[in-house]
């Protein structure tokens, strides 16, 4: 009777968590389309820098847009460069950037978060199989 009583509350155990990773996977996957669709995401490889120019004793910050390759086009539109200039802070420029590199992040964790959770449920779905053999 032990055994019987033990089992159920296993799988009784095994579909709670089961119910619970599904649907913090479909919660989470709720979120990827309003991100995906506040704007431009920065692409992989690129960070917002910030640097400085001198022009005799006064110091003027700037912000760029950086990358590891050449994929911004230049001014001229015969090269890429790895350089986008945004300008000083608070242009319209420095903050879209600087949005497109948080949308890019957040989309990046929320996926591998999601693919994480995916995982785990594989491992329990499988995991009667091995208590099993």
């Amino acid at each position: 009777m032990m055994g019987r009583r033990r089992q159920k509350m296993s799988e009784q155990d095994k579909f709670d968590r089961i119910a619970r990773l599904t649907g913090t996977i479909a919660q989470l996957e709720t979120y990827l389309p309003f991100f995906e669709s506040q704007g431009i995401e920065t692409p992989d490889g690129c960070w917002i820098a910030r640097y400085q120019v001198r022009q005799g004793q006064t110091i003027y910050y700037y912000y760029k847009r950086q990358a590891v390759f050449p994929i911004f086009e230049q001014k001229n539109a015969q090269s890429l460069s790895k350089y986008q200039h945004l300008g000083k802070a608070g242009t319209q420029a420095h903050v879209d950037a600087v949005m497109g590199v948080f949308r890019r992040t957040i989309v990046t964790e929320l996926r591998k978060t999601i693919d994480s959770l995916k995982g785990c449920l594989v491992d329990l779905a499988f995991d009667g199989e091995q208590e099993s053999k």
